[in-house]
């Protein structure tokens, strides 16, 4: 029987001095603490630090750019050579991935990388994951790790995905560690926005990500690197903050078609649409208002009502300039029912 997958996610504030420096204590916790679990799971660590382990090498470093791009070449090297030192003991070999939005939106391109990440746990390898930084373009970055972690989590069908913070969890307003949430959209209100915070915007991208995990039957746990044990006492709700799973149905495809950050343009439709996608029947042309984006057949959609709300993810049947020619023609379908995954 084939192992749960458990994607586990540590941003540079949680492996990097202040000064950018790795910070080696942490990374040998991480490595032993894992090496524990490697007999039980499919493991993915996705890590950041490599732009911040890298910049102290780039003379008169401003976080330009070019400068950012330089500091990952830099970075990744000296982070991967970190976690291959400290998984050497446990006799752990580890593997980079360097990933691009390209390998998720494209169907094919993502079915290659789950075959090779696949053949490297066949292996006993350990995928260390990062965005491609040297080469992703402003436009088509991930907005941070959290999205990459969850793409993957959501994409290969984790059991669960982790989030490292530096707080340790969703604090409540009474500073308290909130240990359980069945609905994200309650405790979003527990965020705080304030320069003054730890992580500015950091526990919002968590948040958001963990409700598309929840949504995908993903258990989602945020958690820290303060306390003894913390990888291993947070899988187990000990600590942190654990995200319920909501039941989840969908094939393989369907959860890849349904994590809305893969989406390549958005269509409007009206009530009445709207109505038929939720009796799970197809897209037609007639109910929608207004076409936006540049996509072609094939490429992930996403449908939205006239308010503007998400309805659903769709795998579009026809290019957009074609759907926006064909707007007032009677069943020209847009995308079928089995391509649907509905929000």
């Amino acid at each position: 029987m084939s192992k749960p997958i458990l994607v586990l996610k540590f941003g540079s504030a949680a492996i990097t001095k202040g000064n950018g420096e790795l910070n080696q204590l942490v990374m040998v916790e991480i490595a032993r603490q894992v090496a524990q679990l490697y007999a039980e799971y499919h493991l993915v660590i996705v890590s950041s630090g490599a732009v911040a382990a890298g910049r102290q090498y780039i003379r008169h470093y401003a976080g330009e750019i070019a400068q950012r791009k330089a500091a990952a070449a830099i970075g990744n090297l000296l982070l991967l050579n970190k976690y291959a030192q400290f998984f050497a003991p446990y006799e752990i070999p580890v593997a980079q991935s360097l990933c691009e939005r390209g390998h998720f939106a494209n169907r094919d391109q993502f079915l290659q990388m789950k075959e090779t990440f696949q053949e490297l746990w066949d292996n006993g390898i350990i995928p260390i994951v990062n965005e491609n930084d040297v080469v992703s373009s402003r436009e088509l970055k991930f907005s941070d790790n959290d999205e990459l972690a969850t793409l993957i989590a959501v994409g290969f069908g984790a059991d669960t995905l982790m989030l490292c913070t530096s707080v340790g969890g969703l604090l409540d307003d009474r500073g308290t560690i909130i240990r359980k949430v069945a609905q994200v959209n309650d405790v979003f209100k527990y965020v705080r926005t304030d320069k003054s915070s730890v992580g500015l915007g950091g526990m919002t991208s968590k948040l958001t990500f963990a409700k598309l995990a929840m949504r995908m039957g993903i258990r989602t746990i945020i958690f820290g690197m303060a306390e003894p044990d913390s990888i291993l006492r947070a899988l187990r709700e000990e600590t942190g903050t654990v995200f319920a799973p909501q039941e989840s149905a969908l094939s393989a495809r369907n959860r890849w078609l349904g994590s809305g950050s893969l989406v390549a343009g958005r269509i409007r439709i009206d009530s009445g649409a709207a109505q038929a996608l939720q009796n799970r029947k197809s897209l037609l042309a007639v109910g929608i208002k207004e076409v936006e984006g540049d996509f072609e057949a094939g490429e992930a959609v996403e449908i939205v009502d006239e308010e503007g709300a998400s309805v659903a993810v769709a795998k579009a049947k026809e290019a957009s300039g074609i759907i926006t020619k064909n707007l007032r023609t009677q069943n020209f379908e847009v995308a079928n029912a089995n391509d649907i995954v509905l929000l």
